[in-house]
């Protein structure tokens, strides 16, 4: 069984994040049940890449001296599964916000579909959403966006390595995305729904790997909770 040392000297602890929490919260929540467990006043925890609370999945949570890791974990591709709509757009790209444009989707065939997906792999260009946590001149964009303010945003580049349309049942369509560090898929799905002439946006997304790291070997924030105390029991 892991020791407090063990926390300190650095642990990989691989988390599946549950919707509605924040990355921060698992971070938190983590780094509380180590110190209650431990008895120890303080422990150094963090995560290696957001997840937006409307998504669920994986998320990489290093403590101690492993902390250090965490800029070389958030530079590894990533791979995640979702759920697109067809036929309408958000401000923020996702169910964040309410429906602002309907589009006509009955021109949007499976052959358009699969014709349109190359234009979508390898690098582009992308516009990160409004409702992001990007600062610009200090302040994050989602502050503007919720202000009523309208702001620049630069485009950057990225690398799609792979995208591919798992099933499609217009209006949703349900894919798979292998990307580089810094993709936006909430910026993806609305893109891609500009490309097929008519509008889309982001219902449902799970990332499932990064790097080498699956979230089929992930804990729940329950079971690793269950962990600890099984440690603590036979000890």
């Amino acid at each position: 069984m892991l020791t407090e040392q063990d926390y300190k000297n650095g642990q990989v602890i691989l988390i599946d994040k549950p919707l509605q929490w924040t990355s921060f919260q698992v971070v938190n929540k983590v780094r509380w049940l180590i110190k209650k467990h431990f008895g120890i006043k303080k422990i150094k925890v963090g995560h290696a890449g957001t997840l937006d609370p409307l998504a669920s999945g994986l998320l990489i949570i290093c403590t101690g001296k492993f902390t250090k890791k965490i800029q070389e974990f958030q530079g590894q591709k990533k791979e995640y599964t979702g759920t697109i709509m067809l036929g309408a757009t958000t401000p923020s790209y996702d169910l964040e916000t309410e429906i602002d444009e309907t589009y006509p989707i009955d021109h949007i065939t499976e052959n358009l579909i699969k014709d349109t997906i190359p234009n979508f792999i390898g690098e582009i260009e992308q516009y990160p959403p409004v409702f992001s946590a990007l600062k610009k001149d200090g302040k994050r964009l989602y502050e503007y966006a919720r202000e009523g303010e309208s702001v620049t945003v630069n485009p950057r580049k990225i690398n799609i390595l792979d995208f591919e349309i798992t099933r499609a049942h217009l209006p949703k369509i349900d894919f798979r995305v292998v990307c580089s560090k810094g993709t936006y898929i909430r910026s993806l799905a609305h893109d891609f729904g500009k490309a097929l002439n008519s509008g889309a946006h982001l219902t449902e997304l799970r990332r499932t790997k990064i790097g080498d790291f699956s979230v089929e070997k992930a804990s729940t924030i329950a079971s690793f909770e269950d962990q600890l105390h099984v440690k603590i029991e036979t000890t």
